[in-house]
């Protein structure tokens, strides 16, 4: 490889000429991913082919291969193992839709940003190029598309149920999760002569089976499970035609998510069923222990894989994602949050594996042997920036423990909260030579900072470049407790404590908090309630987040449904993409060109006083000129005075017939 001889290791194979390089007749292993190849453990598909390698498999890299004909998928010749297929780091409809179901301006994980680099359901169109190039070889998906579509889900971009992405793929298993520890055990036993339809008992792993299996399982929930009965879940024809039983599912998935203690589960489609081995263990923390025939695998591990850091020099533009965390370090994985709208939980799990701070020191110096690299760390963290070496006072209590979230309503008493590991790493990293800096751009879980005032003068002295990130979502205790997120007064004592460290080390910083606008539960008047807060704090926010119901998450099946799965009560959820646009319209209360929805989301929620000049109104009423601009509009689209301005489009059922819309129960009439 000519250009190898530039970096310090070889890049994984990507051509033919590579694989002769090495002296490669074949690869064992293929990974196929929709992003752009850029050799650093941020980019999961390539971190996995890093970790295969490392476990010494001959390992190829396919990075968004063109998808309109098998031939691209035959660059590197069949792998003797399988294929392992992937979308990227993101789901790849949510890579490319935004919530109002407009195409993003840029692919963040393509070369110059540029969109239409893979297609819509880029794990179904890969795996079936897969198939079409190699009928024999076989295929198991991975990544966060695969992971979150793996039981029926509900589509927010098609507006419907799917099945399970297996189906639709035709591919031979399924890794779910941070796929580190089953894809080695399959990858070793497959390289040990097991053929892949005999491998059905690994953690972390899904595949299909007949419908006498099926009708085995649901007579006899113990059958394939030795240890533990099966939870059988509503099957895809149920939560198609009953949103209960949709509710239903989401609720006994969620409650499965455990590795401690977490069932199998098993759902029906039709004459077939789709079967989910319990989660993966987590990582062992450090280094770990050579464990049992050395399939240990320790989050140490990972970061010490040989990676360049660096785009395959293929590329001749920027890579944005690549901009974002190429002077980066990550700490830890997993989130025990359980916020409903969050897919961290779902695919890395709740527990915190974290690194030691001798492998993240080492990382600290290979960034300092990048030539870009100027004394900046921009990043240290993770998930969350402050959830390093927390875990659960007794690994027997946390085994056993079935909540979804250990700090919602409160800080569990479980829960060991000690900062001190992250703040003698923090001070570590920053005695490092060559370091001048070192920020934390990872979101900041307030209400576990304020239980270490240590953490929080550390954080404002040292560790923030002016601003700070911290995500309060919103105000509305009512809200609040559907996303799972502590009350508003965690926030504000927080806020104080911030505010005060940074006085206190003589700097200037502010904190940016983050809000989600449509989100279930949410209703206008709950947003006036936001916008009004907002003003009275001095906030003028810049970005908010417009809910998008990913698939898996538990606020989609609330969106979806309009019950809280774990309630079984009604939630009230904006339908339809004008409300949405209406409710973010007043948390952008302060921009003239939000100002027209922002009135008429005003009028809609009966506050009609908050239209004014005066200090307690947050929008002014029309002008003279805002009204001749409203009516050549109106005159050139046609509409009449029968056709009020501020009525809402129907939402759309998947055949585009109209839905009626719901009402809150002791609520205005839905829009």
């Amino acid at each position: 490889m000519a250009h190898s001889t530039r970096y310090a290791h070889p890049f994984l194979p990507t051509t033919r000429a590579d694989m002769q390089a090495r002296g490669w007749e074949q690869c064992d292993i293929i990974i196929v991913t929709g992003d752009a190849y850029v050799d650093h453990p941020a980019f999961g598909p390539v971190l996995i082919a890093r970790f295969l390698e490392g476990r010494g498999f001959k390992v190829g890299l396919l990075p968004q291969p063109d998808w309109h004909s098998a031939e691209p998928f035959k660059a590197l010749g069949p792998p003797r193992l399988f294929f392992g297929v992937a979308a990227g780091n993101l789901d790849s409809m949510l890579n490319r839709l935004t919530a109002q179901k407009k195409n993003r301006s840029e692919d963040q994980y393509s070369p110059g940003g540029q969109t239409n680099c893979r297609p819509d359901r880029a794990t179904i169109v890969y795996a079936q190029r897969c198939r079409e190039a190699y009928p024999d070889v076989p295929i198991i998906l991975g990544g966060i598309e695969a992971s979150l579509r793996r039981i029926a889900h509900f589509d927010y971009w098609s507006e419907k149920v799917r099945r399970s992405i297996l189906f639709d793929a035709k591919a031979d298993l399924l890794v779910f999760g941070m796929g580190e520890r089953p894809i080695m055990e399959v990858a070793d036993r497959m390289r040990q002569g097991e053929r892949i339809q005999d491998i059905r008992d690994v953690r972390g792993t899904a595949y299909t089976i007949n419908d006498e299996e099926m009708r085995a399982l649901e007579a006899d929930p113990a059958r394939r499970a030795a240890d533990r009965k099966t939870v059988v879940l509503p099957s895809y024809e149920q939560v198609i035609e009953d949103k209960h039983a949709f509710a239903v599912m989401s609720r006994d998935f969620q409650m499965e998510t455990n590795p401690g203690n977490a069932r199998p589960l098993a759902q029906r489609h039709g004459n077939r069923a789709i079967y989910m081995n319990s989660p993966a263990l987590p990582l062992e923390d450090g280094v770990g222990t050579a464990g049992a025939e050395g399939k240990s695998v320790a989050m140490d591990e990972l970061y010490d894989l040989p990676f360049n850091r660096v785009p395959h020099p293929m590329y001749r533009e920027r890579i944005p994602a690549y901009e974002t965390v190429k002077h980066s370090i990550v700490l830890m994985r997993g989130c025990f949050g359980g916020c409903t709208f969050c897919s961290i939980t779902e695919h890395e799990g709740r527990v915190i594996q974290s690194r030691s701070a001798e492998s993240v020191l080492r990382e600290v110096r290979a960034l300092r042997r990048m030539g870009d690299f100027r004394g900046t760390i921009t990043d240290l963290g993770g998930p969350t920036a402050n959830m390093y070496k927390l875990k659960c006072k007794s690994e027997d209590i946390e085994k056993r423990c079935r909540k979804l979230s250990c700090v919602h309503p409160g800080v569990c008493e479980n829960l060991q909260t000690d900062h001190g590991p992250l703040i003698s790493l923090m001070q570590d990293v920053r005695k490092e030579d060559g370091v001048k800096h070192v920020f934390i751009a990872s979101g900041v879980r307030y209400d576990l900072a304020e239980r270490s005032p240590e953490y929080v003068k550390e954080l404002a002295a040292h560790h923030v470049g002016g601003q700070l990130s911290v995500a309060p979502e919103h105000v509305s205790p009512r809200v609040l407790e559907k996303m799972k997120k502590p009350g508003i007064e965690s926030f504000e004592r927080f806020q104080q404590m911030f505010a005060c460290a940074s006085e206190e080390a003589g700097k200037e910083q502010y904190d940016i908090p983050y809000f989600i606008s449509g989100h279930p539960g949410s209703t206008l008047e709950d947003m006036v309630e936001l916008a009004l807060w907002l003003k009275q704090n001095g906030k003028r926010p810049r970005q908010v987040q417009d809910f998008i119901p990913t698939p898996m998450a538990m606020a989609t099946a609330m969106y979806f449904t309009g019950l809280d799965p774990l309630k079984m009560e009604p939630v009230y959820t904006a339908q339809g993409l004008r409300e949405k646009r209406l409710q973010k319209a007043l948390l952008l209360y302060w921009n003239p060109e939000q100002w027209p929805l922002a009135r008429e989301a005003l009028k809609l929620a009966g506050r009609e006083d908050l239209i004014g000049r005066g200090p307690h109104a947050l929008v002014p009423p029309e002008s003279p000129g805002e009204a001749a601009r409203r009516q050549r509009t109106e005159r050139d689209t046609g509409a009449g005075a029968s056709a009020p301005r501020h009525e809402a489009a129907p939402r759309l059922g998947p055949h585009g017939t109209a839905r009626p819309r719901a009402r809150r129960p002791g609520g205005p009439r839905a829009r």
